[in-house]
């Protein structure tokens, strides 16, 4: 059986991708931080002997230690989706270096850390497929979002260079950009959704389903690497 481990898992979009990904075969490591009772109710929904780990991502040592629990208990890993994130929303002028370096600690270091502490797993397993989810932020940038903006910019970077490293080890690299989901983060404003549905060229938000979707088709593909999906439909 394919293992997919998924950062962030407990969240709103985490959790319908261990859902899915649980559905179409894959066991899946289910990654989270502070939200054990989160964890613990997905792991009674998933079906394929799902795996629970803790890691705070922006701290090295404790994602080299979950890494070390991963290939012990498991010992295999081909598919890793990079959806952990936070925002701190704020104005530049007024922006706390502070908010800063908690931003780019989990959305960008955190990143960092998992894809070195875990890619030699999926090397040893033969290869593999990583999917980074980015955000639309981080293509075209967004008001009051420099920190978050910066962290999903440097995400899409990051992706384009690590497919050129990783192809040799049969590993593929993509991301995807989900658009505005009314889960998570994405739940938290009325104002900032209404905005959303009103660029779209759909007159609507994304749907979750439409990510795990295309995640789930992502993984199972051979010959694409270094691209960027997005489901936002704005021009």
């Amino acid at each position: 059986m394919r293992v997919a481990l998924i950062t962030g898992a407990s969240g709103g979009l985490g959790e319908r991708l261990s859902i899915g990904l649980d559905g179409a075969g894959y066991r899946v490591v289910v990654h989270y931080f502070r939200a054990v009772d989160r964890a613990e109710r997905l792991r009674g929904v998933l079906k394929n002997d799902p795996c629970l780990l803790k890691a705070d991502l922006g701290d090295f040592e404790e994602t080299r230690r979950m890494a070390e629990e991963l290939d012990s208990r498991i010992g295999r890993l081909h598919l890793i989706v990079n959806n952990a994130g936070v925002t701190e929303d704020g104005l530049l002028l007024r922006y706390p270096e502070s908010a800063w370096d908690r931003v780019l600690r989990t959305n960008l270091k955190g990143v960092f850390n998992t894809l070195k502490n875990f890619v030699p797993i999926m090397v040893r397993s033969g290869g593999g497929h990583i999917i980074n989810i980015s955000s639309y932020a981080g293509l075209r940038g967004k008001e009051g979002q420099v920190a978050y903006s910066a962290s999903k910019a440097a995400i899409l970077g990051l992706t384009r260079s690590l497919a050129r490293e990783l192809a040799r080890y049969g590993i593929r690299v993509n991301a995807v950009i989900p658009g505005y989901l009314p889960l998570g983060m994405g739940a938290g404003s009325e104002r900032a959704m209404e905005r959303a549905r009103g660029m779209s060229i759909l007159d609507g938000l994304s749907e979750p389903g439409d990510v795990v979707d295309l995640v789930t088709c992502l993984a199972g593909t051979r010959s694409v690497t270094g691209q960027v999906f997005t489901l936002e439909s704005r021009i």
